[in-house]
């Protein structure tokens, strides 16, 4: 799905068919490493589904599909800079594509505001969070999984780390007067999603 999304807005700016492919090449190698159980593909693709469905809401259809594809494009448990790094590499991607300051500046800004979630002006940006932070209001068996999933992704981890790091992240969400921050995904997620973090906590305890 994501695949398909991304594919036609490359396809309304440029009809360089070479770009596009090696774009799309690069973005599917990252996220398809064999390191990755929940920061793939398919999580791209979830992405997509979920902000289709309000897609009339968004403003700027094409900086969230970007915001979409190179937010995670940068992901290794040991660094603490992810987002910035993948904020950069967006960048490098967008001048590539002679895509304007403007739109380039704001997927800059909604990828770095996946570091940690917190309410934007702007509201498009608001919907992207919500959508990358939906797993947490999943099912029950669904984000059982999904923790499994980081947990194998920070395999190099010892528990004595782990599980404090991972505390750590539950409890800022947790405290956050709301996780989630537009009315469509707060209504579809909120209350499972503070079921399932105090859930895992008590577990991690």
């Amino acid at each position: 799905m994501f695949e398909l999304a991304f594919k036609k807005q490359l396809a309304s700016i440029t009809s360089n068919d070479k770009l596009i492919a090696k774009i799309w090449d690069e973005i599917k190698t990252q996220y398809s490493k064999t390191s990755r159980h929940y920061h793939n593909l398919s999580h791209l693709d979830k992405l997509t589904e979920l902000l289709t469905e309000i897609s009339e809401r968004i403003q700027d259809w094409q900086t969230v599909v970007f915001s979409i594809a190179f937010h995670d494009i940068i992901y290794h448990p040991l660094k603490k800079d992810n987002e910035e790094k993948s904020a950069t590499f967006a960048s490098k991607k967008l001048i590539e594509l002679s895509r304007p300051d403007s739109q380039r500046n704001k997927c800059i800004s909604q990828i770095l505001a996946t570091k940690s979630h917190e309410i934007s002006e702007d509201n498009d940006t608001n919907y992207f969070t919500d959508a990358d932070l939906a797993i947490l209001g999943s099912s029950s068996e669904e984000y059982q999984q999904y923790t499994k999933w980081i947990r194998k992704e920070y395999k190099i981890f010892p528990d004595l780390i782990y599980r404090p790091g991972r505390k750590k992240v539950l409890q800022h969400f947790l405290q956050m007067p709301f996780i989630y921050k537009t009315d469509h995904f707060r209504k579809l997620f909120e209350g499972q999603a503070k079921i399932n973090l105090k859930n895992e906590l008590k577990e991690l305890k």
